[in-house]
C-alpha cells in the first residue's frame, strides 16, 4: 500500500502545474543538481527513528523515507537513503559531501547554520507536556515551576524552554536527559521525573510504548520541521522547497504527515500495558528461537514474535478447547506435518510454526506484492488457504482486487453469511476472525517494531536456494483455483 501511496505522490506532482522533473536555473545546472542527476543518486542522511526512518517487516518505513523516496523520483534519480548515529553525525556527513540532504524531524539551529542551508519547513510539531496517569495533569507553564522536568539535552524541545523561562515562566526548571540514554518519556513513567516535553509526533509512537503516560497539555509554541541542504547547493535547496510547495498545494502532503503517525491505529491501553509487561519479561526467553527460525525461513523475526502472542502470549504452556498447544499454538495434525514430537517445547514450537507459516506463503501467488502478500499469508494461517481463496472469488465478483488485502478483508466476514457460504466452494467460515486476527498482529508487530532500538535493521539470510522479492503488482484479471489447504493450527486460544 505504502508503495501505492508514493507513487500516487509521484504522479500528482507531475501533473501539477510547474511540478515534474525540476528544471533549474542554468547558473546551477552545473552543481549541486547536475551532479546528483550525473550519478543517478540522491544521497539522504537521517536517523534510525520511527518518526524519520525505520526497517519494518515489510521493507523501510518512516515519513522522512516516504518524502525522499517520492523526492528522489521528482528529479528522476534513485535514493540511497542511510541513517547515522545522532545529530552530530548529520552534521558531519553534510559537511563532508557525503550527503546532499538530511532530513531527520530536523529543526534549524546556529549549529545547522554552519554546514547547512535550512530548506523551508513542511510541517509545525505541537509541543506536549506529558505526565503519568497516577499524578497530576498539568495544565498551564505555571505547574512546570514547581515539577520536576525531563527534556533530552540539545534538543529543540530544551530550546523551547529556554524561551519560556525567558518570557512567562522564569521559575521553571528542567533535567537534561542525554541524547544517547532513555527518552524522557520513559523518566516520567519510571517516576523519575512528574513531567516531559515531548514531540506530538514522538508521542503518537510512544504512548504505545508506554501507557501509563499521558498528555497534559500543549505548550504554545509548535517546532518547525525542514530538510537542511548542503552548503553551495542553491539549486537544490530551490528545487526542494519547490516539492514540498507542489506536496503541499497538492493536499498530499498533511495526509503523509497524518499516515506515517503512531495513531493510524487506535489506542487501548490495556492492550498495550500488558503486552509492554510481556515484552520486558517474557520476549526475552524466546527471542534467539525466533531469530533462528527467521534466519531458516525467510520471515521477519518480529513477524513470527508478532504471531507467537496472538496465539499464546508466549506462553508454552498454553492450550486451547480445540487442542492447540505450546508458544505457536500448534495441533497435533500440524506438529506431526512439521516432523516435530513436542509442542511445548518453545523451539520446536516456534520453529515448527515458522515453517508451517512459510509454506502458507508460498501459496499466495508471486505476483502480490508486499505488503499485501504477508497479510494475506497471515490470514489463510488463521483461516485456512481455501476460505482465503474463497474469499479472494468474492472480493473479484465485488469488482475488488482479490491481491489487495484492504479489498479481500472486506471480504471474508461474508463467508459466515448463508447467501455467500453456500456458493463458496470450502463452505462456512467465521471470516470476522481472521480480519481480527491481522489487524491484532499488525498492532503487535508495529509495537516491537518501535520498541527502543529495535527500528535498526535485522539482518537474515534467505533461504536455502535464495528468495526473490515478488514482482511488482499489476492490474490483472484473475481466475482463482482452490489449492488444498496444509494442515493448520486450530484458532487461537480466547
Amino acid at each position: 500500500m505504502r508503495a501505492l501511496a508514493l507513487a500516487a505522490v509521484v504522479t500528482l506532482l507531475s501533473v501539477l502545474p510547474g511540478c515534474g522533473k525540476f528544471e533549474p536555473p542554468a547558473i546551477f545546472e552545473r552543481s549541486a543538481l547536475a551532479e546528483i542527476r550525473a550519478r543517478g543518486e540522491l544521497r539522504v542522511v537521517t536517523l534510525n527513528l520511527p518518526t524519520c526512518y525505520y526497517l519494518g517487516a515489510q521493507g523501510t518505513e518512516g515519513l522522512e523515507f516516504d518524502l525522499a523516496t517520492a523526492y528522489a523520483a521528482y528529479l528522476g534519480v534513485k535514493l540511497h537513503m542511510y541513517p547515522v548515529a545522532n545529530e552530530h553525525a548529520l552534521q558531519t556527513e553534510l559537511a563532508a559531501g557525503r550527503a546532499d540532504i538530511a532530513a531527520a524531524s530536523l529543526t534549524s539551529t546556529p549549529e545547522w547554520s554552519r554546514v547547512a542551508d535550512a530548506a523551508d519547513p513542511y510541517t509545525l510539531i505541537p509541543q506536549l507536556v506529558v505526565y503519568h496517569r497516577s499524578g497530576t495533569k498539568p495544565r498551564d507553564t505555571l505547574q512546570l515551576e514547581s515539577a520536576k522536568l525531563a527534556v533530552r539535552a540539545g534538543t529543540p524541545q530544551e530550546r523551547i524552554l529556554e524561551r519560556l523561562k525567558s518570557t512567562v515562566a522564569p521559575s521553571v526548571r528542567w533535567e537534561e536527559t542525554a541524547p544517547s540514554v532513555a527518552d524522557p518519556i520513559e523518566d516520567v513513567d519510571s517516576g523519575q521525573a512528574d513531567y516531559a516535553i515531548t514531540d506530538e509526533r514522538e508521542f503518537s509512537f510512544a504512548h504505545h510504548l508506554y501507557p501509563n503516560v499521558l498528555v497534559g497539555f500543549a505548550l504554545p509554541e509548535k517546532r518547525p520541521v525542514q530538510w537542511m541542504v548542503r552548503h553551495g547547493a542553491p539549486g537544490l535547496l530551490t528545487s526542494v522547497n519547490s516539492f514540498f510547495h507542489d506536496l503541499a498545494a497538492s493536499g498530499r502532503l498533511p495526509q503523509m504527515v497524518q499516515e506515517s503517525s503512531g495513531d493510524t491505529r487506535p489506542f487501548a491501553y490495556e492492550e498495550s500495558r500488558e503486552f509492554q509487561a510481556h515484552v520486558n519479561d517474557r520476549l526475552p526467553q524466546f527471542r534467539g528461537w525466533f531469530e533462528a527460525a527467521a534466519a531458516q525461513s525467510g520471515i521477519d523475526w518480529r513477524l513470527l514474535a508478532a504471531v507467537g502472542y496472538q496465539e499464546s502470549k508466549w506462553d508454552p504452556r498454553a492450550a486451547s478447547d480445540e487442542g492447540a498447544v505450546g508458544v505457536m499454538m500448534l495441533t497435533a495434525d500440524t506438529a506431526q506435518a512439521m516432523g516435530i514430537k513436542d509442542r511445548t517445547d518453545p523451539a520446536q514450537s516456534i520453529d515448527a510454526g515458522a515453517r508451517y507459516l512459510a509454506q502458507v506463503r508460498e501459496m499466495i501467488p508471486d505476483r502480490i506484492a508486499e505488503p499485501d502478500r504477508t497479510w494475506l499469508t497471515i490470514a489463510a494461517y488463521n483461516v485456512g488457504f481455501g476460505h482465503l481463496e474463497d474469499a479472494r472469488i468474492i472480493a473479484q465478483a465485488h469488482g475488488k482486487n482479490p491481491d489487495s488485502w484492504a479489498d479481500v478483508r472486506e471480504q471474508l466476514p461474508l463467508l459466515a453469511q448463508e447467501r455467500w457460504y453456500d456458493r463458496a466452494k470450502r463452505g462456512y467460515a467465521r471470516g470476522w476472525e481472521p480480519v481480527q486476527f491481522v489487524d491484532r498482529i499488525q498492532r503487535y508487530l508495529t509495537l516491537l517494531e518501535w520498541q527502543p532500538g529495535e527500528a535498526r535493521p535485522t539482518i537474515v539470510p534467505p533461504p536455502a536456494g535464495g528468495a526473490t522479492a515478488p514482482a511488482a503488482a499489476q492490474p490483472v484479471s484473475v481466475t482463482i483455483q482452490v489449492a488444498p489447504d496444509p494442515p493448520r493450527p486450530a484458532p487461537p486460544a480466547r
